[in-house]
């Protein structure tokens, strides 16, 4: 079998190999796609293929939807010149269930596929033709929390950034920039009405993404690149919006495991790629069976009905308790625990680190005990229920390759959240105390020892990336394995930092206890199991 136009004639074949397939009139749906387009989508990575085109096919077998979905992306170009392009827009969606059946579905609803470079004037000029639509009605974005800092470190606009705010927009070569002249266009054209939909996973997304096109707006007015009024229609709320969403669905790299899957049910050509930009993708995407999806309803200029694919709608307050339940509850920080223990007691898969009666125990009292109590319910999700269905289902599916190395990326930058906005809902309570928590300071007090880079065995490793390991290297410096010496010492400036745990841990009485636990962990080989063991 063939992912092509014409292997997908033989729907037949497909469907005796128990793949799902497109029950819509594909050619249609392109064609009135290419005329009035509704959704278009930047980032055509793993989550877009396995989540937002995937809920435009179920709306287009079902009769609700009519048009598919056009992908750009303005990042990645060998994304769309060796997936998109040669598969002639299919893909395959491999859902990867916790009870280990496994279900495959083709993918047809991506109508057309776009290349956001200055380079390539055909293809930038059809963008553009595509924002001067007024059916168009979403402009959808997953191209990483990265993609909106325009600024570095210190403050200043990063080079590229500041050079295309000195530009006309039709010359603008960042991703930001680009998107900012394809909403000036969409100025031009009338001050059409449109909304855009940031559908990454960081907090106040709408916000980001808001703030990085009004910031070339702003610049571009003011150097007179642009028509007054560009800003004045950004800010518009009745004309352009952009809702705060909380995303979640897990897609891990290409697996080789269901690639030898799909090439033993006869498939040609399902080999994965590894972009010059280091991008992991393939012809297929596998994932989790979870995922969720909720977003503030205003869009000035109508929506599709995604609620009928099982997106929620909802209030922006709503979202943010969504997100705050996900972010510092019921997922993240259990996710963040797992890996920093798993890289310190050896294991190489998060699902393998649930078999362990105390990794388990751990992260259901984090979960249940710690976090459940400070908890706001959303209203639309209930807390107990999503986070049975983290610890029950979504983490110990053994069939997600999902490694504590990667989870363990940038783990300073993760904590303040994770568990900060916790430990602060302890301090505003009247009935409970910070000081009385005993699992949260021993996951801090286990990342301390994870910076030590040397595991449970006492062997070095590779720590992931993280970019506050330069402040910190000179305190842990002074801490050695096997000698539970200058802890207070090497460790009071770091507990301290409330710009890595969101508060000082010594102010709430958290301090002194995560040195215990570390002076613990710290005595020599097996160290963090006993401890863990012994508190857990």
């Amino acid at each position: 079998m063939e992912l092509s136009n014409k292997g997908l004639e033989q729907k037949e074949e497909w469907k005796r190999a128990g793949f799902s397939v497109p029950e819509f009139d594909r050619n249609k749906m392109i064609e009135r796609t290419k005329e009035d387009p509704v959704w278009i989508h930047f980032g055509a990575g793993n989550i877009f293929r396995a989540f937002q085109a995937n809920i435009v096919q179920k709306l287009l077998n079902e009769g609700s939807m009519e048009t598919g979905i056009i992908v750009a992306e303005g990042y990645d170009y060998e994304i769309i010149e060796k997936i998109n392009r040669p598969y002639e827009e299919w893909s395959i969606l491999v859902t990867l269930k916790a009870d280990g059946k496994v279900e495959k579905t083709v993918v047809g609803s991506v109508a057309e596929s776009i290349i956001l470079d200055r380079g390539r004037e055909e293809e930038m000029e059809r963008a553009l033709e595509i924002f001067r639509k007024d059916s168009l009605q979403m402009v959808s974005f997953t191209i990483t929390e990265k993609g909106y800092n325009l600024k570095t470190e210190d403050g200043n606009y990063v080079p590229v950034i500041e050079k295309d705010m000195q530009k006309k927009p039709e010359l603008a070569s960042s991703y930001m920039g680009k998107i900012a002249a394809l909403l000036y266009e969409r100025f031009l054209s009338g001050e059409k009405k449109i909304a855009l939909v940031s559908m990454d996973n960081c907090s106040h997304n709408g916000d980001r993404l808001r703030e990085a096109i009004a910031a070339f707006a702003k610049e571009w007015e003011a150097g007179e690149k642009v028509k007054k009024g560009f800003l004045s229609y950004i800010k518009n709320k009745e004309k352009v919006s952009f809702p705060w969403t909380m995303i979640d669905k897990i897609t891990p790299r290409p697996d080789k495991k269901v690639e030898t899957i799909l090439e033993k049910d006869g498939i040609r050509g399902m080999q994965p790629i590894i972009t010059e930009k280091r991008t992991y993708t393939a012809p297929f995407v596998n994932a989790e069976e979870c995922e969720y999806l909720v977003i503030e309803d205003c869009f000035p200029n109508g929506r599709p009905p995604l609620e009928k694919a099982g997106v929620f709608f909802t209030d922006r307050e709503t979202v943010e308790r969504v997100e705050k339940m996900k972010v510092c509850t019921c997922l993240n920080p259990l996710h963040t625990t797992l890996a920093i223990f798993g890289c310190l007691l050896g294991y190489e898969l998060i699902a393998e680190e649930m078999k362990d009666p105390v990794l388990r125990r751990l992260v259901e009292r984090i979960g249940y005990e710690e976090g459940m109590p400070v908890v706001v319910d959303p209203g639309i999700l209930d807390p107990k229920q999503f986070l049975d269905t983290v610890l029950q289902v979504r983490i110990p599916n053994p069939f997600m390759p999902d490694t504590p190395q990667r989870i363990a990326t940038d783990t300073s930058q993760k904590l303040a959240v994770r568990f900060g906005e916790t430990l602060k809902a302890y301090e505003r309570s009247k009935t409970l105390k910070a000081e009385n928590l005993e699992m949260i300071p021993l996951v801090f007090a286990g990342w301390i020892r994870y910076l030590l880079a040397v595991d449970d065995e006492g062997k070095a490793f590779v720590p992931s990336t993280d970019p506050m390991f330069i402040t910190l290297r000179p305190y842990i410096s002074q801490l050695q394995f096997g000698k539970a010496e200058k802890i207070h010492e090497s460790v009071q400036p770091i507990l301290e930092m409330e710009k890595i745990f969101g508060v000082d841990l010594y102010a709430i009485g958290l301090g002194e206890k995560v040195e215990k636990y570390l002076q613990e962990m710290i005595q020599g080989e097996s160290a963090v199991k006993k401890t863990l063991e012994k508190y857990v």
